[in-house]
């Protein structure tokens, strides 16, 4: 299969040169006329994307061109279908790896996520293709070489592919057999090693394992009234199947391990969220915990039920399906919901880093660099105090821009403002001060002798400007404008730099 599916140029780049970029585009929608008017050929390339992506039945002549059809046949890729032709039975999806590879998802037909129409079936054991959440969890993973990983409701197995690239050993699990299934062949048709399947729910099948040194999971994050699918809704309530996720992680993760998850959280009464996510963090832990969307209950209810195809249902059903969702949020004082992403990494500190926040902007994805990177800084940030801190050295990070804001022909901006270019993509306000030390910063001078310098410009006490500088400083690092020199500090003990 893979040979031939090579042969033909079903690939990512293949399905961009063959459909152009709107039908491509439109394809990711689950919309598919562009695409079917884009295959009217009778090349191999046309025969397969119309078999395993528009769900089309190609006559059985045409197929046995682009596939050994026999074979698939009985191995069940292909099931007969009227007039001598064949049909799919599953969704094979081209994929691009992180390094141009070659790779295939293998889901059921008809299940993108976020599509015009729903998933299409609502089959409680439907396997989910490639979509919105599976490939932001994969851009944020963090990709460190390690022993073994675990894909905690793996799915069609995407994220037990990437991890398969960088772990020597992959666990992956789900709750239901059709998904390891699907798991397996797309991991065999990429031609990536095989990892060890196991059935069941949240750790439970790898309770007696030996710690992972990555665990990540794309888990059934939807707070919703009951259980209906599988891939999406976790059967407990609220948002306790997240929680319960997080909270167990820390014995499941190997000293410096790292657990990335998305989740959906609560938002109850006048109860802060951050207060809410951060009490699930385990002790020892560093967690990095951002919001990127937040959705009143009624949007919440209507993308889910779109999600399940309702709203193409009787219209009294979707109302009493839609009832359904507003009363189990308004029984739990739900006022609304939470998206995002949580990354623990299991540091073992007595004062761990945890940090919330919410960011709804455009971010740079891969992440995943960004992230070590980001605890990486806050080892450095508790391993030194204000005065060992003004006796390192600092670089500004890359591709970093000052703006300045202001009234037109003002002799002084209002406010100055550093901005990134890349990753997170942040901007954060800074004085006068702040931004003078921040333009110098080239590695060539500890902190304090750049303030006395700064101090003498605007005829300040330069022990006043020491002093209160520290907590801008160390604001700029965690952020990611500043990355302290590795030992250049006078006591930098362990304390790691990155891009220094």
């Amino acid at each position: 299969m893979r040979e031939s599916l090579l042969a033909a140029g079903f690939t990512a780049d293949g399905l961009l040169e063959l459909l152009g970029a709107p039908a491509y585009a439109a394809l990711a929608r689950s919309e598919t006329v562009p695409a079917l008017r884009a295959t009217r050929g009778e090349g191999p390339l046309e025969s397969l994307v119309r078999l395993f992506l528009l769900q089309q039945p190609v006559p059985h002549e045409r197929a046995r061109v682009a596939l050994p059809v026999e074979d698939a046949l009985e191995d069940g890729w292909l099931l007969r279908a009227p007039a001598g032709n064949v049909r799919a039975s599953v969704d094979v999806r081209p994929y691009g790896g992180p390094e141009g590879q070659d790779w295939w998802i293998v889901a059921d037909l008809g299940c993108a996520v976020g599509g015009a129409s729903g998933i299409g079936q609502r089959a409680e054991d439907i396997v989910l293709g490639i979509g919105g959440a599976s490939t932001t969890l994969a851009g944020i993973t963090v990709r460190t070489p390690v022993a073994r990983a675990l894909d905690l409701g793996t799915g069609s197995g995407i994220q037990a592919l990437h991890a398969a690239q960088h772990a020597t050993r992959v666990t992956a699990t789900d709750v239901n057999p059709r998904a390891l299934e699907c798991a397996a062949l797309s991991l065999a048709l990429s031609g990536a090693q095989a990892a060890e399947l196991r059935e069941g729910s949240l750790f439970d099948p790898v309770a007696d394992e030996e710690p992972y040194d990555l665990i990540v999971s794309n888990p059934p994050f939807v707070i919703s009234p009951g259980a209906r699918l599988t891939y999406r809704d976790g059967g407990m309530s609220g948002d306790d199947l997240c929680r319960t996720l997080v909270e167990r992680s820390a014995a499941h993760l190997a000293a410096d391990g790292y657990c990335q998850l998305l989740a959906n959280w609560e938002h109850r009464g006048d109860e802060d969220w951050r207060e809410r996510v951060t009490s699930w963090v385990p002790a020892g832990c560093d967690a990095w915990i951002v919001q990127r969307e937040v959705q009143d209950v009624t949007q919440y209810a209507e993308l889910w039920l779109r999600d399940a195809g309702d709203h193409r249902t009787d219209p009294a059903e979707y109302a009493a399906r839609y009832d359904a969702w507003l009363d189990e949020f308004e029984r739990r004082g739900t006022k609304a919901v939470g998206f995002g992403w949580i990354t623990l990494r299991k540091s073992g500190a007595e004062s761990p880093s945890v940090v919330a926040e919410e960011w709804p902007h455009p971010v740079e994805q891969p992440l995943g660099e960004e992230i070590r990177s980001h605890f990486t800084r806050q080892d450095f940030l508790r391993s030194v105090d204000d005065a060992a801190l003004l006796k390192y050295r600092f670089v500004l990070a890359d591709e970093v821009v000052q703006e300045q804001v202001g009234l037109p022909g003002a002799e002084d901006p209002e406010h100055v403002v550093l901005r990134q270019n890349r990753g997170m993509r942040r901007a954060t306000k800074v004085d006068t001060v702040g931004a003078g030390f921040a333009g110098v910063c080239d590695g060539s001078l500890p902190a304090d002798r750049i303030l006395d310098a700064i101090a003498q410009l605007v005829d300040e006490d330069p022990v006043v400007l020491r002093d209160r500088t520290p907590e801008a400083i160390r604001l700029l690092v965690e952020q990611g404008f500043l990355l302290p020199v590795e030992g250049s500090g006078e006591s930098a003990g362990d304390a790691v730099a990155d891009g220094a």
